[in-house]
């Protein structure tokens, strides 16, 4: 009788166990985005978790200036602390297209990090302007401006990168600025090897001292426009952009424990779409 009896616990703990190691490996559920566009992948190994139009070409919004950031700090002898005066054109040139603006004030000297900052926490076009004009070449302020856009493409290049052109050093081209879900992620992967470019994607405000035209000081706060960093546990970046043809794009990424996942979605239909978007791929992601 002990016998059958330790013969039928025997089979009911093999049949058990069989059970809830099938419920313990069995494989999450894909996610459905409403996002055109999506892509996801494991930062450490480059294996892709997530894909949807991965390849497709879409208008990137301002998740171009992860480009811009890139650029500025793979240039050789980079001093960050370097001061850029700021130009009456960067100013206009914010009014005359709209555009988001981190509030330089002309003839303020800013340095090349205060500028990232300002660049990719309130997403400020005259930055990105301040930026191009700075670490391009040429005698003309276009010609400078027209240099680091090459800059730019010269780094997609490097990257293996087939599906993405830059026309514009902050996201507002004529037409020509694209790239895929694939191709940011990849770029923002890159990026995301630089201490300082990880530092300042992750800050969710800064306040920054820099000096006058008449030689006193003032403060510029700057909020980052990438919720994410305040809504999601343990996201470190990167990157929001929005615009009319773009509607409401995201580069993100989050670490827990050894694992960073690192995305993008492309053209969702609104900024409460997008992090829903998000919040699914990640959590997708870490549990692959």
């Amino acid at each position: 009788m002990r016998s059958a009896v330790t013969v039928s616990l025997t089979a009911s703990a093999v049949l058990a166990g069989g059970l809830f190691a099938g419920q313990a490996y069995a494989a999450p559920t894909v996610p459905s985005i409403t996002a055109p566009g999506g892509f996801v992948m494991n930062n450490g190994t480059g294996t892709t978790l997530f894909g949807k139009a991965a390849d497709t070409r879409r208008s990137t919004g301002s998740t171009t200036k992860i480009m811009t950031a890139k650029v500025v700090l793979a240039q050789r002898g980079l001093n960050l602390d370097a001061k850029v005066t700021i130009q009456k054109a960067y100013s206009d040139y914010i009014v005359s297209k709209n555009a988001s603006s981190a509030r330089l004030i002309v003839g303020d000297k800013v340095t090349v990090r205060q500028l990232l900052y300002g660049l990719m926490l309130p997403s400020g076009c005259d930055a990105a302007y301040a930026l191009a004009d700075k670490f391009g070449t040429g005698t003309t302020r276009a010609a400078r401006v027209k240099s680091f856009i090459g800059k730019m493409n010269d780094e997609a290049r490097k990257l293996g990168l087939r599906n993405t052109h830059f026309d514009s050093f902050d996201g507002i081209g004529s037409g020509q600025n694209y790239s895929t879900p694939r191709d940011l992620t990849k770029i923002a992967s890159s990026a995301m090897k630089d201490a300082t470019f990880r530092t300042v994607v992750k800050t969710k405000s800064t306040k920054q001292k820099v000096t006058t035209k008449t030689g006193g000081y003032r403060y510029m706060s700057w909020t980052n426009t990438n919720k994410l960093l305040s809504t999601y546990s343990g996201a470190i970046g990167v990157k929001t952009g929005s615009g009319p043809q773009a509607k409401y794009c995201l580069v993100f990424a989050a670490t827990r424990g050894s694992k960073t996942v690192i995305g993008t979605v492309l053209a969702s239909p609104s900024e409460a779409n997008r992090a829903t978007d998000v919040k699914k791929l990640l959590d997708y992601g870490f549990a692959r």
